[in-house]
């Protein structure tokens, strides 16, 4: 135990020393699994009760989180009518099912597999852990392209394991009590209605030595694994559907970040270097049928992929549709514990679930290399939001010109045929719409109602929150104290030109260098939010580029934070802060990088 936990340690450190950011973890931890198993030292006892254990145990947390990847805004989300991500996945894993099934019927006439259904339910997984780093890494996690390839890998988990569920019934004598896998459904909406209120007060009264939101998450694990397993399902689909629960239960960040670092800092790494330990490569390599299976295995993977990158051709480019198709190849996390179920049932060998583990190993080396090699972001994919201005006037164009291109994609409509013919040689981006409240679709993360009347800026401000858009916000000249009230209420936020002045005029008298910094060229004011991981539990003091920028304020949970050196960063933290142009950039990059 304490030689698999130094390895846990090393790998990554290893991996980061000999910059090796292609592979992902899980494959190097099961590659030293291979080293220090049987195939090669015999280091690790591969019967050891307590580290079988601790495997299973790790699987099933692996499969948890996966669970907890769900991003379920995507099904709610109203995407443009050209690229939905929705459709496209859906299409995408239907065509790699049908191949799935035709490569296992081929391998079955062959003579090479004959287990026609295990082999379609291997071939059609996507490794959704794997996939979603990949995105991150590349940033396009929240893009079209990013969200199709990501509902594909979703697919490519849930799918098989309910036909994982169905195939281990039916293989192990269970198939009359197949019905009952629905009282594990109905279990998961159960604890999900049950908790959903209570958990809102759970974070308030959690402490450090209570922890009540991982105790939770824990309990929610048992509970679903072992009804699952008393239905006869497999236990990680009750693993899977608790991940579920635990993500619509919308944990805080720092809820993710604790069940992250307990599933992959300690249990996950078990998993998969005990998965490694036991791979016999030497009775595979002496085995001519079981080699002979390894690089049509290979293929077998690939292959079964080929409708997703046809799918994506029709919405992407040539490039990143080749890339993003080879990159659902990846498959490792529901492989192997089909390959422990199949086993248990006397379904497959020890050599042919060798061959399958290697292979899978191989995919995943090769998927993410060769999407990172062939992918290449879009214009529209580096640009961070998509911001919609209602209403072509002085003040409303000024703003979409000053908007800093690099972070914002600007778009500008009017209603008004006048403000149109006066501003369309200025503004490139300015489109005319006759009637602007007939707009349904709102595939942007801005928009600003800015027009010259309040009745017809309300309206459109309402309409857009309606379709779903993140953030609104609406220019009233006039307000009045009722429908201020109701803005807020509708989480739109307000902007008042008088009071905007005023505040501007009052900064100018009693604070002339905040109002300098304010409309200073070469120095900057930026709001950001953090996203990036990496900067979890730092102080400020200890970030490497803390000389370049001075911080205002941090916002956390509602409330404003005066800054110190000792402040400790969360993600989810919003920063104020000043610097140079080319530093403010610089930071605010790093800072939201999703990892």
């Amino acid at each position: 135990m304490l030689l698999v936990i130094l390895m846990a340690l090393v790998i990554p450190i290893w991996m980061a020393k000999f910059n090796l950011h292609n592979i992902p973890t899980a494959v190097a931890e099961i590659i030293v699994g291979i080293v220090l198993g049987v195939s090669g030292f015999n280091w690790v006892d591969t019967s050891n009760s307590q580290l079988s254990f601790l495997s299973n145990l790790g699987v099933i947390i692996l499969i948890f989180l996966s669970g907890m990847e769900i991003e379920f805004d995507l099904f709610k989300k109203k995407q443009d009518s050209q690229i939905n991500p929705v459709k496209i996945a859906l299409l995408s894993f239907l065509g790699i099912a049908a191949f799935s099934i035709f490569l296992g019927w081929i391998l079955s006439i062959l003579g090479l597999f004959k287990d026609m259904l295990l082999a379609s339910i291997i071939f059609m997984t996507v490794a959704l852990g794997v996939v979603i780093a990949t995105l991150k890494e590349k940033e396009i996690l929240s893009k079209s392209i990013g969200q199709s390839i990501l509902l594909t890998a979703v697919l490519g988990e849930v799918v098989p394991l309910l036909g994982l569920t169905i195939y281990a019934s039916i293989h192990g004598g269970d198939a009359e009590k197949l019905w009952l896998i629905i009282l594990l459904f109905v279990a998961a909406i159960v604890l999900l209605i049950r908790f959903k209120r209570p958990y809102l007060w759970f974070n308030k009264i959690t402490k450090q030595t209570t922890q009540i939101d991982i105790r939770l998450a824990f309990f929610l694990i048992f509970v679903l694994v072992s009804i699952a397993e008393k239905v006869g399902a497999e236990n990680i689909l009750g693993a899977f559907l608790a991940g579920m629960v635990m993500k619509l239960l919308e944990p805080s960040e720092a809820t993710k970040d604790k069940l992250t670092s307990i599933g992959y800092g300690f249990f996950i790494p078990f998993f998969f270097i005990m998965t490694g330990a036991k791979l016999n490569l030497k009775s595979l390599f002496t085995n001519q049928s079981a080699l002979l299976l390894l690089p049509i295995l290979v293929l077998a993977f690939f292959v079964s992929k080929v409708p997703a990158v046809l799918t994506y051709l029709k919405y992407f480019t040539k490039r990143n549709a080749l890339a993003g198709g080879l990159l659902t190849a990846t498959t490792i996390t529901i492989v192997l514990p089909t390959l422990q179920v199949a086993r248990k049932l006397n379904a497959i060998s020890k050599t042919q679930s060798d061959a399958f583990t290697l292979a899978a190993i191989i995919t995943c080396i090769a998927g993410p290399i060769i999407f990172n090699s062939l992918f290449k972001l879009a214009p529209e994919d580096k640009i961070k939001e998509k911001v919609l201005i209602y209403g072509a006037n002085v003040f409303s164009v000024a703003v979409g010109q000053e908007l800093h291109d690099k972070w914002y994609s600007v778009e500008m409509i009017t209603d008004d045929q006048e403000a149109y013919n006066t501003y369309k040689s200025r503004v490139k981006s300015l489109k005319y719409c006759n009637n602007v409240l007939a707009i349904n679709e709102f595939n942007y993360d801005i928009v600003a109602s800015s027009g010259s009347d309040d009745e017809r800026n309300y309206e459109f401000a309402k309409k857009a929150k309606q379709a779903g858009v993140s953030r609104v916000i609406v220019r009233q000249k006039q307000p009045e104290a009722n429908r201020i009230a109701e803005l807020t209420q509708l989480d739109i936020e307000v902007f008042n030109g008088y009071s905007a002045r005023t505040s501007a005029m009052r900064a100018l008298i009693e604070s002339p260098a905040f109002y300098e910094i304010l409309t200073d060229s070469d120095n900057i004011l930026y709001d950001v939010k953090i996203r990036n991981h990496r900067y979890a539990g730092h102080q400020l003091m200890d970030l490497s580029f803390i000389d370049k920028i001075t911080v205002s304020r941090i916002k956390r949970d509602g409330e404003w934070l005066a800054p110190h050196g000792t402040t400790v960063l969360e993600v989810g933290d919003e920063i104020v802060y000043t610097g140079k142009v080319e530093d403010a950039d610089m930071i605010r990059e790093l800072l939201t990088k999703e990892n």
